[in-house]
């Protein structure tokens, strides 16, 4: 497709909106779909091989939909709005990972089940996120939160935050779950100086911490299973 060429000098019935509403959402690829949603593209280049480019420039939608504001305005013709939209796509998306989990009121049987619902959100975050899973006697997920941003250290991961979240949600026990950008999810010692804070808080308050998994690139570390916990 020529990248000149303007969305209303296109066939009716390949212009992404349309082809959508013809044929379902189902019907268009992931270019087409992140047309619809940044809606114009830049002079020169019209939302299809702006939407392209996107994509090949980070690596796919997952790439993509991790990335943060600095990164996203340093490819040419994206500014303020159309960096916002795909800032929000990400998060809409984030958000209805941890819905879908808490609706489907899922059981966590092992560490594993752990990574196979967050992985995929967390593996390519920039920044370090604690997220607090709170669940009920039979380990049936209760909520997902989201409770500390940025690099971890026991100065601002302050468990009163995380058990007031807990109480909140009567959970008999609770997983914490963070991610580092590095990729490598080997334990620092700083995590395993949280865990055992926030384990030896939990023996007082009576909301058992079952584990603590770190989230590397497509890997995790249990630190129950490393016999930490």
């Amino acid at each position: 497709m020529n990248n000149n060429l303007k969305i209303r000098d296109i066939p009716e019935e390949e212009r992404p909106i349309e082809k959508l509403l013809l044929n379902g959402p189902e019907a268009l690829n992931n270019a087409e779909l992140l047309a619809v949603i940044l809606r114009t593209g830049t002079k020169g280049e019209n939302v299809i091989s702006l939407s392209t480019r996107l994509l090949s420039e980070f690596e796919g939608l997952n790439g993509l939909l991790n990335t943060g504001l600095s990164d996203i305005k340093k490819i040419k013709g994206i500014k303020n709005i159309k960096a916002s939209q795909i800032l929000a796509m990400g998060e809409l998306f984030r958000r209805f990972n941890s819905l879908r989990v808490i609706k489907n009121n899922e059981r966590i049987s092992s560490p594993k089940d752990v990574a196979n619902l967050l992985i995929n959100e967390m593996c390519n975050l920039k920044q370090e996120i604690l997220k607090l899973i709170m669940l009920d006697t039979k380990n049936n997920i209760l909520g997902v939160k989201d409770v500390f941003k940025g690099s971890l250290n026991t100065s601002i991961v302050h468990p009163r935050e995380i058990f007031n979240e807990a109480l909140k949600k009567s959970s008999s026990s609770i997983i914490i779950c963070h991610n580092h950008p590095s990729g490598d999810p080997t334990p620092s010692k700083e995590d395993i100086n949280i865990t055992l804070r926030i384990k030896e808080c939990s023996k007082i308050i009576g909301i058992d911490l079952l584990d603590h998994i770190i989230v590397g690139n497509e890997k995790f570390i249990s630190l129950k299973e490393k016999g930490i916990i």
